[in-house]
């Protein structure tokens, strides 16, 4: 392996095809090894060598529109929105979570729903060329699975059969690898390891983005008890900081840790970064309809993410496949809902489906008739529905491709171009506001005059 890894820099100094072996954008142990596994036996069966190298050292678009590239997901099956123009040169697919057909490359795809990545790499070496196998790389592949599979914990439940089968067909080929328990603890405890990091970098460590329509959710994965995350200090600027530089609309964060008896703990926070713009929106509601389109959508914007935040919340809640048995937690943050996770076997890649359906039951809720009332003079029900139809104008105008990845790897999405906020909300004012008012009504009265003359 470590021979195979040396050539792997010089290679890139020369002009000529590369087979790109690459795993998924959060980096972690399952994608990494997946990965190295995978490009080291494709090299030693003859296929074009393979290069691992960070994603930021080397240029895909260059080499794809060179006519040299040739791509092998692995822990992924989705390519983040900012490489979906590779996806020609995607040759074949190797993941264990489940398929979206939709939005799947049209190439060979491997699909099986397992414990760890690294099993099926592990399976497809020793099916076909086993010899290659040498004790290096069997001790990584082994110490992933382990961890990703908790220990082969049945009571854990990530575990499956075909995990085991090659954990100890690994075991049985290298009898001296590092016992189980062993192997276990140092990993779990260098994943858990989150001394010295930044609010954003514990937050960008291990996360994942549904972006659908112009709405971005992001989901993180924090290593820590979710007390003392929310202990941490600045910790609500952080929060605001790090969804605005991303344009992150709600952000989830699924914590995890592990108690006194080695059992997993898990607990959500669901925090929405426009909660200090919300009074704006309500009090403005209260006023007469504003016969401006371009006014009402503005004035409404920031109550839509506050909308998505409370759907997310009530669909996580009332969930029953799967159950979380979510009991909620105190919080001392407003625009921060916490819960404790009663069913610890619902870990992120299963919440994910549910924030999907979160996302789906609120562009439905968006999908109100857009008729107008003929007076002024109009009802607090009738004011809302006016702004609730105008905000659903204004969501899909966000978004020229509906047919994005719901489900894309990457943590780095970037906002739609040209969207009519990426510069921010305008700056409104009381006075703005009832000057706004004063001119439309002026206006109305003008009106009425000429027409009864």
């Amino acid at each position: 392996m470590e021979d195979y890894l040396q050539g792997c820099r010089a290679a890139l100094q020369e002009s000529r095809p590369l087979h790109v072996v690459l795993g998924n954008e959060a980096c972690d142990l399952d994608s990494t090894v997946s990965a190295l596994a995978l490009a080291f036996y494709l090299a030693k069966v003859h296929i074009p060598e393979s290069i691992l190298i960070f994603r930021d050292e080397i240029d895909l678009h260059a080499l794809y529109q060179a006519g040299q590239l040739t791509l092998i997901l692995v822990d992924h099956h989705i390519l983040s929105k900012s490489d979906t123009a590779l996806e020609e040169a995607v040759a074949e697919v190797l993941d264990h979570r489940p398929i979206e057909p939709k939005h799947c490359p049209p190439c060979h795809v491997s699909v099986e729903l397992v414990g760890s990545c690294a099993t099926l790499v592990t399976e497809r070496i020793l099916q076909g060329a086993p010899e290659i196998l040498d004790r290096q790389t069997a001790a990584l592949l082994h110490g992933t699975i382990i961890l990703d599979c908790v220990n082969m914990d049945l009571k854990i439940g990530k575990a499956t059969p075909k995990d085991s089968k090659y954990v100890e067909k690994l075991e049985a080929l290298f009898p001296d690898l590092p016992k189980r328990n062993d192997i276990f603890d140092s990993l779990q405890k260098a994943k858990f390891d989150v001394s010295g990091l930044t609010t954003e970098q514990m937050l960008r460590k291990d996360q994942k983005t549904i972006y659908r329509q112009g709405v971005k959710v992001a989901i993180s994965a924090i290593y820590m008890d979710l007390e003392a995350f929310l202990q941490r200090s600045n910790l609500l600027a952080d929060l605001h900081a790090f969804c605005q530089a991303h344009s992150y609309d709600v952000l989830v964060a699924m914590t995890i840790f592990f108690n006194t008896h080695n059992e997993p703990v898990r607990q959500l926070a669901i925090f929405c970064p426009h909660v200090a713009l919300q009074t704006t929106g309500q009090s403005l509601a209260m006023l007469p309809r504003l016969v401006s389109n371009s006014w009402t959508q503005v004035i409404h914007q920031p109550q839509l993410p506050r909308v998505l935040e409370l759907q997310i919340c009530e669909v996580l809640e009332r969930s029953h496949s799967p159950p979380l048995k979510l009991t909620p937690a105190s919080s001392t943050h407003p625009n921060l809902h916490a819960y404790l996770q009663g069913n610890t076997q619902v870990s992120r890649k299963k919440l994910l489906p549910l924030l999907q359906e979160a996302l789906s039951a609120y562009f439905d809720s968006m999908k109100i008739p857009s008729g107008q009332p003929e007076t002024a003079d109009v009802s607090r029900e009738q004011v809302d529905k006016e702004l609730d139809r105008a905000s659903n104008s204004l969501i899909s105008g966000l978004s020229q491709d509906e047919e994005d990845p719901p489900l894309p790897p990457t943590p780095m999405n970037s906002l739609v171009d040209e969207c009519p906020l990426d510069q921010g909300l305008p700056k409104l004012s009381a006075e703005a506001v009832f000057e706004k008012c004063s001119q439309i009504s002026l206006s109305q009265s003008t009106t009425a005059s000429l027409s009864k003359k």
